[in-house]
């Protein structure tokens, strides 16, 4: 450690046994390729992004999986639909399977009651979301979706320092405050040199049922102004939908069809064979 260190690890590009060592699953998981979910505010529909991509990445035949790092406020389940607790063995933690496929871990599958608050410190959590990477026995995994806490506190710290993390996008809404709040989490990521891979924007606009018209009820979409500003790839402009907010309270999600984020899924993800695992003959 240099005798000038100032313990800010995000800023320093000096090799030193202080700095934050990316931890490795377990021997019995693989995981090609981690994207984090983020978002600067919390409410802006970052859990419902996660669960798409998973949906989508599924359907491709890719081996997928959702670690919920949103540990005081987790609704990967839900959306999914899975009502059982995850089960554990000998070598570590079993993650839930959806009925598609899709792997999940989520503090919600640990608590005895889905409302049993989670009243913990910071530092208690980042732990958690570490040993849901580590010790999870995720077998192979083409793409893991990171659903993260709003905001750049201590979970997403953890995250880019301590999980070998491929890149993140970011969810956000028209609201000119939040296009603000965004640049946030960008700076963030740029800091800790983790790559954004885009913008997607919530809750863009919504389509009147009587008449076909495009309604934009925060004013017109930020999407392409925001990405342009803070230089990142506009992935996708999802609308209010009833039909999707029915599924995600019906635990339904996978049964979902509208092409939103297919553009975006494709950004992120390599189609070629050599990224996908091999399936049993």
């Amino acid at each position: 450690m240099s005798e000038t260190c100032n313990h800010d690890c995000a800023s320093c590009k000096q090799d030193c046994a202080k700095r934050p060592v990316k931890e490795n699953t377990n021997a019995y998981s693989k995981v090609k390729k981690v994207i984090g979910i983020v978002s600067g505010k919390g409410g802006v529909g970052k859990s419902l992004v996660t669960s798409m991509l998973a949906v989508l990445a599924q359907r491709e035949d890719l081996k997928t999986a959702i670690l919920d790092a949103d540990i005081t406020g987790p609704s990967i389940p839900k959306a999914f639909g899975i009502t059982t607790k995850a089960d554990s063995c000998d070598l570590g933690l079993l993650p839930a399977i959806t009925k598609k496929g899709t792997k999940v871990m989520s503090i919600n599958l640990l608590l005895e009651n889905d409302s049993d608050p989670v009243i913990w410190r910071g530092p208690v959590i980042s732990g958690i979301v570490k040993q849901f990477w580590a010790e999870v026995i995720w077998d192979k995994v083409d793409i893991m979706f990171i659903d993260m806490p709003p905001g750049t506190g201590d979970v997403p710290l953890t995250v880019f320092q301590s999980i070998p993390i491929d890149g993140i996008i970011i969810v956000t809404s028209p609201q000119e405050l939040v296009t603000m709040i965004v640049s946030k989490a960008v700076n963030m990521a740029k800091k800790m040199n983790v790559p954004v891979l885009g913008l997607v924007e919530n809750m863009s606009y919504c389509i009147c049922p009587d008449c076909g018209k495009r309604i934009n009820i925060f004013g017109e979409s930020k999407l392409e102004k925001t990405a342009t500003e803070l230089d990142i790839k506009p992935l996708a402009a999802i609308p209010f939908s009833p039909e999707l907010a029915s599924a995600c309270d019906k635990g339904l999600i996978e049964l979902f069809t509208a092409d939103w984020l297919d553009k975006a899924l494709r950004e992120v993800v390599d189609f070629s064979p050599k990224n996908s695992f091999p399936v049993p003959q």
